[in-house]
């Protein structure tokens, strides 16, 4: 009984999470001009729009048929993810983001507490649900958390917080639900 109430609470968390990243990279964002998606600090940087469709790359591959085929498709070419050419919009950018984003939550939101021990494999290695999943949470939140230094840089001084302000730590921990793990909260 332990096991699963485990599992079970594995599967919701995994999903917060989930939600909890894509929010935050919306967040980020809303909060560009158009021109900004395509900006790179440096020639070794990835833009906004870059590092959107790696995510979205890595997204579909390893999510699609996540439990029974390899997180690696046959068809994926990551390395055109690091590429934008032609006249790529800023809609095109967010249909690849919200394109990802549905492999990712159609895969977990169907997930049963006895398929996090499931042995599913990436690149023909062996992982559990459980690993493979994690991967990804940490996948995912380093490259959104570029997306959101790229944001807050390009803004400046107009940068909205996308989570406690400067200076209001002491009263956000008056506030704030006990229950609050660090992640934008769902509005």
């Amino acid at each position: 009984m332990m096991a699963i109430d485990l599992a079970t609470h594995y599967v919701e968390e995994a999903r917060r999470q989930m939600r909890g990243y894509k929010r935050m990279g919306e967040g980020a964002m809303a909060q560009l001009h158009d021109d900004d998606f395509f900006l790179t600090l440096d020639t070794e940087s990835n833009s906004v729009a870059i590092l959107v469709k790696h995510l979205a790359g890595n997204m579909r591959s390893r999510f699609t048929d996540f439990l029974t085929s390899d997180g690696e498709k046959q068809d994926r070419f990551r390395d055109r993810e690091f590429e934008v050419h032609g006249a790529i919009t800023r809609a095109d950018v967010m249909r690849w983001w919200d394109e990802g984003w549905a492999c990712v939550l159609g895969a977990i939101d169907v997930l049963k507490p006895e398929d996090v021990t499931r042995t599913v494999t990436i690149r023909g290695e062996p992982h559990t649900v459980l690993q493979a999943i994690n991967r990804q949470i940490a996948h995912y939140a380093a490259h959104i958390g570029q997306i959101v230094f790229l944001a807050k840089h390009l803004r400046s001084s107009e940068w909205e917080t996308l989570t406690i302000p400067r200076g209001k730590s002491e009263e956000f921990k008056k506030v704030a639900p006990k229950s609050d793990k660090g992640l934008p909260r769902e509005k």
